[in-house]
């Protein structure tokens, strides 16, 4: 994600909400370099890295500062394995509440392969890419907590729900996506069109999902779905990861 940055030169004090994200990120990716050098030289070395810490079920202070400072521009926080922790007013409103879920269905893989009302709000024509971008990013956090039985035990379960999974997941692919463009089919308000930038945290074990609109249609058709609220809207109507 770039920040901009402005022409004045003079010494000044920038308490903006961007400058605090700005900062905020420059934080996020120093340490997520220094946490992948270090996975590196376990590999290097010809060891496994240690397991990642089982992922907190709250979101994270900062996180939620962050998503109070985005106002009205969408944004969430996931875990690693694709639960929807927290979102903010302008999610809510674009995507529904994901946050009431329990069991396997807290998971957005496991909605999107085992629910065809997950399905049906992403295009025809982009299911197939995004189911395989869901496993991807799953075998990602597969390989970077390894022994966790958190994770082994989601992955069979999807294994045994669905075959789609299991073809996918016999592919071995594997992908961390930091930004991508998806289509979102609301029920109020129709197509748009999203840009998703991904915020990491150090261990990798919380992210930040901010989105914005691609083009012009789908800023009108957001700036109307602000104005007409949240009423009567479905629980988890769309998928925010529809990427």
């Amino acid at each position: 994600m770039k920040w901009g940055h402005g022409c004045d030169r003079r010494p000044h004090r920038d308490d903006s909400p961007a400058r605090s994200l700005r900062d905020r990120h420059e934080q996020l990716v120093h340490h997520l370099q220094e946490r992948t050098q270090r996975y590196h030289l376990f590999h290097l070395a010809g060891h496994q890295p240690p397991p990642a810490d089982k992922v907190a079920r709250l979101a994270r202070a900062g996180l939620i500062r962050m998503l109070d400072l985005l106002g009205d521009t969408p944004a969430l926080v996931l875990s690693d394995l694709g639960e929807i922790l927290a979102q903010n007013r302008a999610a809510l409103l674009l995507t529904g509440d994901h946050t009431g879920f329990s069991g396997d269905r807290r998971y957005i893989a496991y909605r999107w392969f085992t629910d065809p009302a997950a399905r049906a709000v992403t295009p025809p024509e982009e299911q197939e890419r995004h189911a395989r971008r869901l496993v991807a990013d799953l075998r990602a956090a597969a390989g970077r907590r390894t022994g966790d039985s958190m994770v082994a035990g989601l992955v069979d379960r999807l294994q045994a729900a669905s075959a789609d999974f299991r073809r996918i997941w016999a592919e071995h692919e594997v992908a961390v996506r930091r930004a991508d463009r998806k289509t979102l089919l609301h029920p109020r308000v129709g197509r748009l069109l999203m840009d998703c930038e991904t915020l990491v945290t150090p261990d990798q074990g919380q992210q930040l999902l901010v989105l914005t609109p691609a083009d012009a249609e789908a800023r009108e058709r957001l700036e109307l779905l602000r104005v007409i609220g949240i009423e009567e809207f479905p629980t988890g109507a769309t998928d925010p990861t529809a990427r």
